[in-house]
């Protein structure tokens, strides 16, 4: 690509100056980010619309109300993130002093996803400019009015020499996977990821990978009906309702007692119509299939005549508007694709289980999953799962919540991915926290533990200390074996018979007084000789 070296060459001057490390230009950076959130709100509702069929208040929650709220928190609390952090030193280093500085990483690369393609994109940018690093944003070419409208419009409003958008399809891609960058933050598939990583080892480069999985919902039947109706609509917007599907953190099947399962099928058919009306095809709430590729890629698996034969709910298909109702599938063969790929569309199996205990084994034998949901009020299970299951995430009793929670960190483990961000977790992935100590010259105290020949000094050290011990202990046992008997006490009362016969006190103290005379001479004339 042309250009692409001297675009780098750009902004490695820039950081190499200094400009991007102030607190000033953080945060002008961040006031400039929530600016271009409020004068182009509606062209962005329009640009989403274009590419993956969002209707404005989706839109909003999830990409617009993302931006302005990441954005609003990083500026009121970057000048905390990137003051150094004091940090405690055993005694054994004394005279010295430790803190924590966070330092930029430098030239980062950042690759946003199509189904959220600017709070996906533009998230991960707050992060990294709060950290103090300049960047290169890629948006998804499969989000091609998104795309270029990111690539037009932020250039006007955050600094330029620091912040470039470059955009194009896969071969822009994989020319940019092979530059030398400081940090790569990607969000995408499973496959590409392996891509990305493959392509950063090359040059060391440390990743942060948000990929996506199986994500299950477990759901517990000791729920009551009223909290049932409340259960139903929470699953059916995180599945249906945030990109129909299409969405990392979408419920990708669930798990319930095979006693209830018809129950919970009616409950979801009747949510469904609540929320989408009669004819889904005809709600403008529903988002479209993103393109034909990912059409094709949902319809081979209604194909599969094991899979049709599980449809319980929906189902129906339409090539030519790439339509796929809300369907609900009970039981599909758990070595199909659909139960063995993460689904990434509006299909919902749902699993069968004599007991939901057995959801921690279901669970616990595939791939780590990028979020578990689970419906309960079984804190002792609540504790089981958390225990027992591997996840990026867990939330109980609600959906989606998780990736909204700017306090908590967002992000998957094992295949689900690598790496957190969101709030101040996005500020330390885009981090490097460098360890500063400081030791004074004056005390020196021997031996130091950096002194060469430590061995040696230790040695004689360790001898002499021992000899002043040994000698200490000496002196202590002669001076046990030499010391003088208590004198003798005084008397406490006369006995009768003593001198006159009748015990006087004066005979009694006369008597004392010969023995404590005779005790001096015998030892208090040694002592004073020694």
């Amino acid at each position: 690509m042309e250009g692409l070296e001297g675009t780098l060459a750009e902004l490695r001057d820039t950081f190499r100056s200094g400009r991007t490390r102030s607190a000033a230009w953080r945060k002008s950076q961040l006031r400039a980010m929530i600016e271009f959130v409020q004068d182009n709100e509606e062209e962005i509702f329009k640009v989403l619309d274009q590419d993956v069929g969002k209707h404005p208040v989706e839109a909003y929650r999830d990409e617009v109300g993302v931006v302005a709220k990441s954005a609003k928190l990083s500026l009121s609390c970057v000048e905390k993130w990137m003051a150094p952090k004091k940090g405690n030193l055993p005694l054994a280093f004394f005279p010295a002093s430790a803190e924590v500085m966070p330092e930029p990483f430098g030239v980062v690369l950042i690759m946003g996803s199509w189904n959220f393609p600017i709070s996906l994109t533009l998230d991960p940018l707050i992060g990294a400019i709060s950290a103090g690093n300049v960047v290169v944003l890629k948006p998804s070419e499969l989000s091609p009015a998104c795309s270029s409208f990111l690539a037009e419009t932020i250039p006007k409003y955050l600094d330029p020499k620091s912040v470039k958008v470059i955009d194009g399809g896969i071969d822009v891609c994989e020319q940019l996977l092979q530059q030398n960058w400081d940090k790569i933050f990607f969000t995408g598939s499973q496959r590409v990821g392996r891509i990305v990583m493959t392509a950063a080892a090359q040059h060391i480069t440390p990743v942060t990978l948000e990929l996506g999985g199986k994500s299950p919902a477990i759901l517990d039947s000791s729920s009551n009906p009223t909290n049932m109706k409340v259960i139903a609509k929470r699953i059916v917007a995180a599945k249906w309702g945030s990109c129909s599907g299409q969405a990392c953190i979408a419920i990708d099947y669930m798990l319930v007692e095979e006693k209830f399962a018809s129950y919970l099928i009616d409950l979801l058919e009747k949510t469904i119509k609540q929320f989408f009306g009669e004819n889904p095809r005809e709600s403008k709430s529903l988002c479209k299939i993103l393109n034909k590729n990912n059409f094709k890629r949902l319809h081979d698996l209604l194909k599969d005549p094991l899979i049709r034969a599980s449809v319980v709910y929906g189902g129906s298909v339409d090539e030519e508007t790439m339509y796929i109702e809300p369907t609900i599938l009970l039981n599909p063969p758990l070595d199909s694709q659909i139960m063995t790929e993460e689904i990434f569309g509006p299909l919902l199996p749902i699993i069968t289980l004599n007991n939901i205990h057995d959801s921690i084994e279901f669970i616990s034998s595939r791939p780590k999953p990028l979020v578990i949901y689970a419906f309960t009020r079984d804190e002792t299970f609540k504790k089981q799962i958390l225990s027992k299951t591997s996840s990026g995430s867990v939330t109980f009793n609600d959906t989606l919540l998780q990736f909204v929670c700017d306090s908590l960190p967002f992000g998957g483990v094992g295949q689900s991915g690598f790496g957190r961000y969101h709030g101040k977790y996005s500020f330390d992935t885009f981090s490097h926290e460098k360890a500063i100590l400081q030791r004074r010259f004056f005390p020196e105290l021997e031996p130091s533990i950096a002194t060469p020949g430590i061995e040696e000094v230790a040695n004689e050290t360790s001898i002499q200390i021992e000899s002043t011990v040994m000698s200490k202990q000496g002196e202590e046992e002669s001076k046990k074996k030499t010391a003088p008997p208590p004198p003798p006490p005084p008397p406490e009362k006369p006995e009768p018979g003593d001198c006159c016969g009748n015990g006087c006190i004066r005979c009694v103290w006369d008597v004392y007084y010969e023995e404590l005379e005779e005790y001096d001479k015998l030892y208090k004339s040694d002592s004073s000789k020694s």
